[in-house]
């Protein structure tokens, strides 16, 4: 079944567009920042944008600043929340569960080829930012940390793993909040657009200071705290919360999903 559902991810040219448009964004920035020389200087301006522009092997982590908080949970949720609603509104959900295969095993399945699109996706953006980085940025012989200090390439490789694989989590949480809704609608827009809403909310509580006691739990909050491991030395205090925040959201959104699609009555 998981071969199945990997084989229909794979070969679906709605993956390959979707991947592609992602990976257009940050591309596109790469090429109107070389060609424009409009970014400050090495050592001058935001931390950030400096260290990318002076070593262009920084440019996947720019990449995936930019489409992280957007771009990339919408494709997941629109993936994720068609994995069952998407069965039952073309009527093949009975139809699946009519064979020997079981609920959870279907349901197993289907968030497999999710986190696959997720890895996919993650690292096609995150490879192809190394490329037009190398290619079109600056090429500083050591790469400069967002702290202004040197990374020699093994730590920056490193690094650059585990920022990948928080990226990865963070967006496993926006799958799972999809897939529950998912679960509770025979409408891939629908389930897509539940997720999306929960997503919105949080970023809205975000910029409100009368939401302070809600901001650290809500799913949103430690997207970006990737960065902070370029630091030198790292800040491990965001990323340790969000990588605890994203697994309680997974195991308690993945649970609900799993207690929902074992229980409800299957009409389509």
């Amino acid at each position: 079944m998981i071969v199945v559902e990997l084989r229909k991810l794979l070969t679906r040219p709605r993956t390959w567009i979707t991947i592609a448009l992602i990976d257009a964004l940050p591309t596109l920035v790469a090429v109107l920042l070389a060609l424009t020389d409009v970014g400050p200087r090495p050592g001058t301006g935001p931390a950030f944008l400096s260290a990318v522009l002076a070593d262009g092997t920084l440019f996947p982590l720019a990449a995936l600043a930019m489409v992280l908080p957007l771009f990339l949970p919408v494709a997941v949720a629109l993936t994720a929340g068609d994995a069952i609603a998407g069965e039952a509104q073309t009527g093949t959900l009975r139809y699946l569960l009519a064979r020997p295969v079981g609920r959870t095993r279907l349901l197993v399945a289907k968030l497999v080829a999710v986190i696959a699109f997720v890895l996919l996706t993650v690292l096609v953006v995150a490879a192809t930012g190394f490329v037009v980085g190398a290619l079109l940025l600056g090429d500083a012989p050591l790469s400069s940390s967002v702290s202004g200090t040197s990374l020699t390439q093994q730590e920056l490789a490193w690094r650059t793993v585990l920022a990948l694989g928080y990226a990865v989590l963070a967006m496993l949480g926006v799958a799972s909040i999809a897939l529950f809704f998912s679960t509770i609608t025979d409408s891939p827009p629908g389930a897509a657009m539940g997720a999306l809403a929960f997503l919105i909310a949080s970023t809205l509580l975000l910029t409100l200071d009368a939401a302070n006691a809600l901001q650290p739990y809500l799913p949103t909050r430690y997207w970006l705290a990737f960065v902070d491991l370029f630091r030198d030395p790292i800040l491990w205090r965001d990323v340790g919360f969000g990588v605890l925040q994203q697994g309680v959201y997974v195991l308690l959104f993945l649970g609900a999903a799993w207690a929902n699609f074992t229980t409800r009555d299957i009409t389509s």
